[in-house]
């Protein structure tokens, strides 16, 4: 067997990593770690040492590690026929039961799935599909996309000008012209302290159509939103905040994405985020949760009210013109249906719902009272924790300190737990497997406020 050593040296010569301080990480000074095997809701490396993994991944491994129901499910489908295109009417037993099974649990508005291989690329699909559905229906200037500061829906060059976080725009020349940014339903980090939550929404919905007015509802294809703010915090919105957006939306004849990717089958307890908010999408972005990441693949479900005019468009122009390669690839697909059954059969949307409130009341029973801590807050399977250098001022850290990611360090180096300090903030993330028990929350919670007092007091 190769030694890490090795392992290590090859890493940094010849693995560009996402998100990663290119120069530190090739120079060896950030840490390198090989994963080697997982189960349930933890992960080891290649030198034994084993972490629980609270958050899931990426958000995405929602079943838990190791489960081999969906490994076989893979290796059967390889072995039968392990990859065929969806062109021209082509389908694959696979990729035709899991379309049916999304759409047996989507909302009912729901008409068609494309499937693609991971949430950017669906978003990206998101976006031509919606300029393509304004053009059949004669409206060639409605085509901006309205998204939300600190939203997350990829890291393209239009998923990344969707997004909301200055790391994905620095440099990189975004966001492009066709995307515009408003106001997070950001409770916590409201300017105005004394607003109340049914005030902050009122504001919010204000600045939405003040935008509106400013760039022309006739310019305005679709807004683009998170159920629960991730990646920019983990931010569940303020009581009332998606019925009085939707009011806004109807009004001036706007579609709604609904982006999906982390709260899609089962993260809040829920199957769909837009079933817990009372969502009716146009579009809704699907991936990390669809197969558990157990294979790459996202999907776009579009609602009859879209999929009617992408019919008239083929009509009067012929085949639509796109596609992946690898659309609805017959091993993701598999995988997707193998993952959907357990999700079922486990009753793991329950579990979610149920273990993710008590690790959400669990945290706030252990650092509610913490002089640094500002805010805690989570929905379903998802908790996160806010930390500010003095909390009746609601001051903040200076960013330099890197207060979240310390913290998140010392979670990692005194009790193996995963957790992620979330960028733009001092913020640490969970969004652990919905097989977690109460009893490996438990273990979270107090490794998190033994990291809090170690960096903290």
């Amino acid at each position: 067997m190769l030694k890490n050593d090795q392992l290590d040296q090859w890493d940094r010569d010849n693995f560009f990593h996402p998100s990663t301080h290119l120069a530190q990480h090739a120079r060896g000074e950030s840490p390198n770690r090989v994963i080697k095997t997982a189960s349930g809701v933890h992960i080891e490396d290649r030198d034994g040492t084993k972490l629980l993994d609270a958050f899931a991944g990426l958000y995405c491994v929602n079943v838990g590690y190791g489960r081999q129901e969906i490994a076989e499910a893979i290796a059967d489908q390889a072995r039968e026929l392990a990859y065929y295109h969806s062109y021209v009417g082509h389908g694959t037993e696979a990729s035709i039961t899991l379309s049916k099974m999304i759409l047996d649990r989507a909302p009912s508005n729901m008409s068609k799935v494309y499937f693609g291989l991971g949430g950017s690329d669906a978003n990206e699909t998101n976006v031509k599909l919606i300029w393509y559905y304004n053009n059949i229906l004669g409206r060639p200037e409605k085509k901006k996309i309205i998204s939300r500061w600190r939203g997350y829906h990829g890291s393209g060059l239009v998923t990344g000008s969707l997004t909301g976080l200055e790391l994905f725009h620095k440099k990189f020349d975004l966001p492009l012209a066709q995307v515009v940014h408003t106001d997070a339903p950001y409770y916590f980090r409201r300017e105005d302290q004394n607003q109340t939550e049914e005030q902050f929404v009122a504001h919010c919905v204000a600045e939405l159509e003040a935008l509106i007015e400013r760039e022309g509802a006739d310019t305005i294809a679709a807004f683009i939103g998170e159920p629960v703010l991730g990646t920019g915090g983990i931010v569940p919105p303020p009581a009332g905040y998606w019925e009085a957006i939707q009011a806004v939306l109807k009004k001036h004849d706007i579609l709604l994405v609904v982006d999906e990717v982390v709260t899609g089958f089962g993260r809040l307890g829920t199957m769909f985020g837009s079933d817990h908010y009372g969502l009716e999408a146009d579009i809704i972005t699907i991936a990390k949760g669809l197969t558990s990441a157990y294979a790459p693949l996202s999907g776009s479900i579009v609602s009859d009210k879209v999929w009617k005019v992408l019919e008239q468009g083929t009509d009067e122009n012929g085949p639509i013109g796109h596609g992946w390669t690898y659309s609805a690839h017959p091993i993701g697909a598999a995988a997707g249906v193998a993952n959907l059954k357990l999700i079922d059969e486990l009753n793991l949307v329950e579990n979610a719902g149920s273990v993710g409130a008590y690790l959400n009341q669990s945290m706030k029973d252990a650092l509610g009272e913490h002089a640094h801590v500002g805010d805690i807050r989570g929905e379903g399977m998802l908790c996160a924790v806010e930390f500010v250098k003095d909390r009746d001022s609601r001051t903040f850290f200076d960013a330099a300190d890197k207060i979240g990611p310390q913290i998140s360090a010392k979670l990692l180096e005194q009790d193996r737990v995963i957790a992620r300090a979330m960028p733009q903030g001092d913020i640490l993330g969970f969004a652990p497997p919905f097989c977690l028990t109460r009893e490996e929350a438990d273990t979270v919670v107090a490794a998190t406020a033994r990291a809090v007092k170690a960096v903290l007091g």
